[in-house]
């Protein structure tokens, strides 16, 4: 198995000798920098991105959708329902792979971005463009979450935490995977200190329930962590008063809803960039160090993809499975404490990478295999306006959901909601492949394009006539 490390230039296929030649060394040109042309774009990259950027919806559909008791009730219902058997497959196997694997692009698409790009004189540096870009995602993240009305956004994550790459555009492949490895470690610490600090609360109320049997007198400490704890168990199970405050305010006009967002994006976005820290761009290096290989442009044998989809499937999807059937769909949480020192969460990250090398294999070999090639077309148009795609996915699932729109919030069973994903699904298809019929970028694509290099960019496609 023979693995060379390649690097491009923004989505095009210049000989990795030419582009090390001219991204080592800062130039002067007249040139202006671009944005990528349509002819330069690796198309495996584009198409692994849509199915990506599609495979995020069936995580996200029920933060669009239903309220968090849902999960309670399916979880802690019969499991011979297709809620029960539609959830274990969306954790067992993708649960946050698409999510990781959308990062991973995120990362080799911040290198891409770099490659190449000459310094003008008098005008801004590579960095400049670089970070430009980023401060105008976060802008848009914020959009997103506050305007568009999607509390679960990632973009204001993706543009922070891309300011810390730049460092990094040039590092070995090796040292990205360490770099990724080692915030791998650091989350799984965070997590590991949080679960051990909860667990201490159950220990302290079982001491206390002991010591009641045995008729000792509890002292203020122990009365303490008995009443904690009864409290935590008590809030295990959906508030009905809570539920119902959710529920009627999820069906109102948008400024009732604008006004619920406020406090709930503000701290979903203060606690997920400090603790999410670690998930995002731990994933991300690893999207550079695959970039590096050439693992996303398709430069590696058939025999790499391979092994790496039996590994990534024949190892994650047991852990997947395990992961869904022992920790998320746990039903006893003071049993869980007393059996478990180290939780299932902790193959998170393990069965996130290996479900996401699995799933971009999978895309590789499909895509060589030539057997579809229209359908990888398709997903490739999807995975070009990916940024489109994104927000698109936000106005048509508040408008479905909200009291400002059809108001479906918590009327669909939990299966049914990915009745709605298979409709946006196909939907994005095919305007997708028209919209790039006649444009060079999607809308906002376009739109972010032209705030980074602050220049309008040419958006319609030429026409050729035959003379």
């Amino acid at each position: 198995m023979n693995i060379t490390t390649t690097t491009y230039t923004e989505n095009d296929t210049l000989p990795a000798e030419e582009i090390l030649g001219a991204s080592e060394t800062t130039a002067t040109t007249k040139e202006t920098p671009r944005p990528v042309a349509k002819a330069e774009r690796i198309q495996t990259i584009d198409v692994v991105r849509g199915f990506a950027l599609l495979g995020i919806l069936l995580m996200n559909i029920p933060g669009f959708g239903i309220d968090n008791s849902v999960h309670y009730d399916v979880i802690y219902g019969r499991h011979n329902t297709a809620d029960y058997y539609t959830m274990a497959a969306i954790y067992s196997f993708f649960d946050g792979t698409m999510r990781g694997l959308f990062s991973m692009l995120f990362g080799a698409g911040m290198v891409l971005f770099t490659m190449n790009k000459k310094e003008v004189e008098g005008g801004a540096t590579v960095a400049e463009y670089y970070y430009r870009r980023l401060l105008w995602l976060v802008l848009f993240g914020l959009i997103n979450a506050y305007v568009l009305l999607w509390w679960g956004d990632i973009l204001f994550f993706y543009g922070f935490l891309g300011m810390l790459l730049y460092p990094f555009r040039k590092a070995a492949p090796k040292w990205l995977v360490l770099l990724g490895l080692a915030c791998f470690a650091i989350g799984h610490f965070k997590q590991q200190a949080g679960y051990v600090e909860f667990r201490e609360k159950r220990i302290e109320y079982v001491k206390a329930v002991a010591a009641e049997k045995a008729r000792v007198k509890l002292t203020e400490k122990q009365k303490a962590a008995k009443a904690e704890w009864e409290e935590i168990e008590k809030n295990q199970k959906p508030d009905a008063e809570r539920v119902n405050r959710n529920v009627s305010k999820m069906r109102s006009g948008y400024t009732t809803v604008f006004a619920y967002f406020v406090d709930r994006n503000a701290g979903f976005e203060t606690w997920l960039l400090y603790h999410g820290l670690w998930d995002m761009i731990s994933m991300m290096f690893i999207g550079m160090a695959l970039l590096r290989l050439g693992f996303f442009s398709n430069k590696l044998s058939t025999s790499t993809y391979g092994m790496a989809l039996l590994i990534g499937y024949g190892v994650g999807i047991p852990i997947g499975w395990i992961f869904f059937s022992k920790g998320v769909a746990n039903t006893n949480i003071g049993a869980y404490l007393d059996a478990y020192r180290v939780p299932h969460w902790a193959l998170y990250d393990i069965r996130r990478v290996l479900l996401a090398l699995g799933h971009a294999s999978l895309i590789m070999l499909i895509y060589r295999s030539k057997i579809v090639p229209w359908f990888m077309k398709v997903m490739a148009n999807v995975g070009q306006m990916a940024f489109t795609n994104y927000l698109v996915q936000s106005i048509i699932c508040t408008l479905i959901f909200h009291g400002y729109g059809l108001d479906y919030y918590n009327r669909l069973k939990f299966h049914q909601l990915y009745y709605i994903v298979g409709g946006v699904w196909v939907l994005q298809m095919i305007y997708s492949y028209i919209w790039l019929r006649y444009f060079r970028f999607g809308p906002f694509e376009w739109l972010w394009r032209s705030l980074t290099y602050w220049k309008f960019q040419p958006m319609r496609l030429k026409v050729r006539t035959v003379e």
